[in-house]
């Protein structure tokens, strides 16, 4: 069963907060460079990995979703 919630919270002046620390995404691209290489990630490397992607679409469609609430409506 699917269900809707609805957040109500201040935005950040910076659209930008809603991305991957620097840190975090160089290890993200540390794990996918290596797979890219053809080096099997251990269970534990593919377990980050995943989460990391999964938080990185997480944040870009929380940024998009932002932008989109904060931008002024065009008149229909």
């Amino acid at each position: 069963m699917s269900q809707t919630v609805a957040v109500k919270f201040q935005m950040p002046d910076d659209m930008a907060g809603f991305r991957l620390p620097a840190g975090v995404n160089a290890r993200l691209q540390l794990l996918l460079d290596k797979q890219d290489r053809g080096e099997r990630l251990s269970v534990a490397e593919r377990a980050e990995a995943e989460g990391l992607v999964n938080l990185a679409e997480f944040l870009t469609i929380l940024r998009l979703r932002a932008e989109r609430a904060v931008r002024p409506k065009a008149k229909r």
